[in-house]
C-alpha cells in the first residue's frame, strides 16, 4: 500500500512563520511534521509514498532526499497551489497512485497506532474519526447507525455528529478508481478547483458508496492550522 500526502497549501494562517519554510517542515519536538508523519508510516509498513507539493515544494523534496535517501517516493507538482484547495492536489496525484493508498494531509501530528487501526479494518473504502464534541470549524461526521459514513462536511449541525474527520482515509482499487472519477467530475467537469476532498466523500456516499468509519479517538492526532496549535504541539512533544 502507498500514502499519498498533500502538501501543496500555503498555510497563510501560519504566517509569518511560513514566509519562508512550508508548514510540513516546521519542526516539532526537533523533527519536522512531516518527517514525524513519515516516520509513523514506515513503522507501518508503509514504505512508498506519493507527496504532491506546490508552495515551496522544493524545499520538501530536498528535506525528505536528505533525511530519507532509500525512501521511495513519487512527486507530483501542484502548480496552482495559489488558486486550488487540497480536492485538486489530490485529483493531480492519480496516475502515481495506481494502486490501493492511504489518504493523509502533511500537517497532521499522530501515531503509528493511528495508521495501523486504519489499516486493520477489513473494508475498504474507511475513514478515520477522532470522537469528540465539534465546533462549526472541523470537518465533521455523521455516522449511520450501521457505522457507515452518512455525511461528512464543516456544514453540520454540530451536536448531530460524531466527531470530526482527521484526514485519514483508505481506497481500494474500486473505491480508488471513483474517487478520481469523482473528483475529475466535480473540478473538470463542474469547475470546483478550490473545494476540500471531502466534497466528492460526500457525492460518493450520496451514491450509495459505504466509508466505514473507524474510531481512531485511542490514537490522538493534532492537525497544525494557526500558531496555537503549533504552540500546543510543541508544549506537548517538546520544543
Amino acid at each position: 500500500m502507498k500514502a499519498v500526502i498533500l502538501a501543496a497549501g500555503m498555510a497563510t494562517r501560519l504566517r509569518p512563520l511560513t514566509d519562508a519554510c512550508p508548514k510540513c517542515l516546521l519542526e516539532v519536538g526537533g523533527k519536522p511534521i512531516l518527517g514525524r508523519a513519515i516516520d509513523a508510516l514506515l513503522a507501518c509498513g508503509i514504505g512508498e509514498l506519493v507527496v504532491v507539493t506546490g508552495y515551496k515544494g522544493e524545499m520538501i523534496r530536498e528535506r525528505v532526499g536528505r533525511d530519507y535517501p532509500a525512501l521511495k517516493v513519487s512527486w507530483v507538482d501542484n502548480a496552482r497551489y495559489a488558486e486550488t484547495n487540497n480536492a485538486y492536489s489530490l485529483m493531480l496525484s492519480e496516475p502515481a497512485a495506481s494502486e490501493p493508498f492511504l489518504l493523509l494531509d502533511s500537517d497532521i501530528l499522530f501515531s503509528a497506532g493511528l495508521v495501523k487501526a486504519l489499516m486493520d479494518c477489513p473494508e475498504r473504502p474507511c475513514i478515520a474519526l477522532d470522537r469528540h464534541p465539534c465546533t462549526e470549524e472541523e470537518m465533521k461526521i455523521l455516522v449511520r447507525p450501521d457505522g457507515y459514513l452518512a455525511d461528512i462536511g464543516k456544514t453540520l449541525v454540530p451536536a448531530a455528529c460524531a466527531g470530526e474527520s482527521i484526514g485519514f482515509e483508505i481506497f481500494d482499487e474500486a473505491s480508488r478508481a471513483e474517487l478520481f472519477a469523482t473528483l475529475r467530475k466535480r473540478i473538470v467537469g463542474e469547475g470546483r478547483e478550490n473545494e476540500y476532498y471531502e466534497a466528492s466523500f460526500k457525492e460518493m456516499s450520496g451514491r450509495g458508496t459505504r466509508f466505514k468509519v473507524v474510531d481512531t479517538s485511542a490514537f490522538p492526532a493534532m492537525e497544525i492550522d494557526s500558531a496555537a496549535d503549533l504552540e500546543r504541539a510543541r508544549a506537548t512533544f517538546g520544543a
